[in-house]
């Protein structure tokens, strides 16, 4: 009986071990690194385009959501550039109506889809 309880316990940590390892690897997905990798390789069409508001006028609340943090102009340019990398996303954008340069900030949600923000 002691040796189930022993095994149980071992398949319990272990199992814990790896869903923080996997909780881990989620958390870099939207920083600047992980968001500009992810847009490099992204494949497919789940993604969503929202507008944001003007963060330069807090009340502006009518132009979209509080929930896009801002991003600093350089980490703008690599969201841009990362997806200028992927000529297939770009393409995609593009017949959406979405030009690439007023793309302010991209997320990426734990289903694997991306949300665009533009200005």
């Amino acid at each position: 009986m002691n040796r189930v309880v022993t095994l149980t316990a071992a398949a319990a940590l272990s199992s814990l071990a790896f869903a923080g390892a996997s909780r881990a690897e989620s958390l870099g997905m939207n920083t600047a690194q992980g968001i500009e990798q992810t847009l490099r390789t992204f494949q497919g069409n789940d993604f969503n385009v929202e507008q944001v508001h003007n963060w330069r006028n807090l009340d502006d609340e009518t132009t979209g959501p509080r929930s896009a943090p801002e991003r600093s102009s350089q980490a703008i340019r690599g969201i841009q550039a990362s997806i200028d990398a992927n000529r297939s996303l770009a393409h995609q954008l593009n017949n959406e109506g979405v030009d690439v340069r007023n793309i302010v900030n991209a997320e990426q949600a734990a289903d694997g889809s991306v949300t665009f923000y533009v200005r």
